[in-house]
Parts: C-alpha cells; sequence; structure tokens
C-alpha cells in the first residue's frame, strides 16, 4: 500500500524561497521599471510586490521592491549581478533580506511611554527588530529594560563629558553592530559630529508644537493657546535640531473641555503611534530620503 503525504511534508514550492527587499533611487529616466524587473525575471526571482514614485520636483526616482528567489541565490550573489544595472542607471541601492530583523538601540531620558511601547511592540513581534540595549543618561528605567531581558546601559551626560558619553554611545553602536538608534524621548542635544556618524540611521520623536511651543511644558503653552489639533512628528535626526526629515506624523483633535494634563495624555499616545510606525517602516526599508524630505512606501 503507497504511503500517504502527510500535509507537513506537502511544502508548497513557495515556502522554499528567500524572500528579498531592493530599494533604489536615481535620476529618472524611462527603462528604470523595465531593467529592474528584466533582471528579476532573468535571475529567477519572482516580484512580490512593487512600489515606485517619480518626483517631478527633484527629478529623482524611487523604488521598492520584494520579491523570492531560489535557495541557491544568496544575497551576496543578488548584490554582485545587480551591480550592473545600478551603475548603468546611477541607482543608490540596496538589497536586503526580508526576514532578518534590524538591530535597533533604544534611547531615553525620564519619559518612559516610547521606550515601553516600543519595547512591547518588539517583544510580541510587532515590530521587524531586535532591541540590543536601552542607552539612558538616567537609572529610571534599568528595571524595565531588564523585564525584557534587554542591556542596561547608563551614561550620564553633562557640558562637560558630553563629547566622552557620545563616544560610549558610538562604542555600543559598534560593539553591538546597531543598524538604528531610536531616540525615544532621549532629552539631550546631539552634537553635530554624532549626527553625521549616524546619518540616516537615527530617529527621534517630539511633539508637533514645535516650533509654535518650545521650551518647558509644551502641552500646558498649547492648552493656553486653546489648540484644537494635537500631534507627534517622527523623523530622521540632523545637525538642525527637530528639522530632520519627517517620516510619520500622527494627530488627534481635542475639545475646549480638555485640562492641560489630559493633553499630556493623549499627547503620550500619538506620540507611541507615530514613532511606532516609524521604526517599522524603516525596519521594512520602506522609508528613502528624497533630500529634506522622505518618500515612505507604507
Amino acid at each position: 500500500m503507497n504511503e500517504q503525504q502527510s500535509p507537513a511534508s506537502a511544502t508548497p514550492a513557495a515556502a522554499q524561497t528567500t524572500q528579498y527587499v531592493l530599494t533604489l533611487s536615481c535620476p529618472d529616466k524611462q527603462g528604470i521599471v523595465h531593467a529592474v524587473s528584466s533582471y528579476l525575471f532573468m535571475t529567477d526571482c519572482n516580484i512580490i510586490d512593487s512600489q515606485q514614485f517619480g518626483d517631478r520636483g527633484t527629478g529623482l526616482f524611487f523604488m521598492r521592491v520584494h520579491f523570492s528567489a531560489d535557495p541557491g541565490v544568496t544575497a551576496d550573489k543578488l548584490r554582485a549581478s545587480f551591480a550592473a544595472v545600478g551603475d548603468a542607471y546611477h541607482m543608490d541601492w540596496r538589497i536586503h533580506p526580508s526576514q532578518e530583523r534590524m538591530r535597533i538601540l533604544l534611547m531615553v531620558s525620564r519619559f518612559g511611554h516610547c521606550l515601553n511601547d516600543l519595547l512591547f511592540r518588539a517583544s510580541i513581534d510587532a515590530l521587524p527588530v531586535d532591541v540590543v540595549g536601552v542607552v539612558s543618561n538616567h537609572t529610571d528605567f534599568r528595571d524595565l529594560a531588564a523585564s525584557y531581558g534587554v542591556p542596561f546601559h547608563h551614561i550620564p551626560v553633562t557640558r562637560q563629558d558630553k563629547a566622552e558619553a557620545e563616544a560610549r554611545l558610538l562604542q555600543i553602536v559598534a560593539e553591538e553592530q546597531v543598524e538604528l538608534v531610536v531616540l525615544a524621548r532621549y532629552m539631550q542635544v546631539l552634537s553635530d559630529d554624532l549626527c553625521r556618524e549616524l546619518s540616516g540611521r537615527i530617529i527621534n520623536i517630539h511633539h508637533s508644537f514645535l516650533p509654535s511651543f518650545k521650551g518647558a511644558k509644551p502641552y500646558h503653552q498649547a492648552h493656553d493657546r486653546g489648540v484644537k489639533v494635537i500631534g507627534a512628528t517622527a523623523h530622521y535626526v540632523t545637525a538642525d535640531l527637530d528639522e530632520g526629515p519627517i517620516i510619520e506624523q500622527e494627530v488627534e483633535r481635542v475639545g475646549h473641555d480638555v485640562t492641560p494634563e489630559q493633553l499630556v495624555a493623549v499627547g503620550r499616545d500619538v506620540e507611541c503611534q507615530a514613532l511606532a510606525r516609524a521604526v517599522k517602516w524603516h525596519s521594512e526599508h520602506r522609508v528613502l530620503l528624497n533630500g529634506r524630505r522622505t518618500v515612505v512606501f507604507a
């Protein structure tokens, strides 16, 4: 009698493939999509999803392609063979295995809502990341990090030892092979040198009242002005304070009857939502820099 094949052994062919994400930007011209799709066809790859955008203002073309390849087609082979296409169209391009989780480092001071939100989302695989450490200039959230099994690094920062503190941070980034640094309400201004060192690899969150309500207690200032919409902005960090390319924004309408404390509570929620989406999209290679702006293939 012939043995019947069990469902577990009847693995579909698609499950045997490896998936990748190709991102690129280049001067816009005819033939880019054809060149990319032809390359993937000739290398026995299959396009799962493709998004593209041509910016008429800058004359640049942006593309994100999610595709599958046979097991014998490795990332190194793809990168080596795609180089000719990239050179022909003067592309800035990357190929990433889509199953790889991005290694991220979280930084926080004394407001822990974004830190706690990201740690929880990472722990339940709602974010495709591995949190390799938490850095803080205070010790308030040492136990929180420990509860998630994440190493905690206390790096005090004063005006006199700021350079040494940033050198220690970069040492952790190098040792842990950190791909993204997230300022989850880290309340220290980073030096221009550090911003340049981590360019395109560091995300910040702030309330969208900036620059209208600077300084202490921005939500109380907003309450005094009777605002009707509050929000938060997640952006890449640059040497221009709070003016880096915007990745995501979240807003919430509020009425005339809300208190300053209620504004703070709503603000915490929108900050968490905007930052989590920005981290998710960056770690899925959905965000491409376009000068002072971003292209987000969400």
